[in-house]
């Protein structure tokens, strides 16, 4: 099976998880210090896209009409 993240991907959700868990994590426009887990795992995924490690594209919600 293959992998679905790379490593690269959860070195970088290690480093954000480490940094809101000292809390020295900030969040993106507003620099408001991040206090949820979720939230730190979403900022490690979206700098490793920037990196461009393999990483799933975000999911986006589907308006049901």
């Amino acid at each position: 099976m293959a992998r679905k993240y790379s490593k690269k991907a959860s070195e970088e959700v290690e480093k954000a998880v480490r940094k809101q868990k000292e809390g020295t994590l900030k969040s993106g426009k507003t620099g408001k210090k991040v206090t949820s887990h979720k939230q730190a795992v979403a900022i490690g995924l979206s700098e490793a896209r920037k990196k461009g490690a393999k990483a799933p594209k975000k999911k986006t919600s589907k308006k049901s009409e």
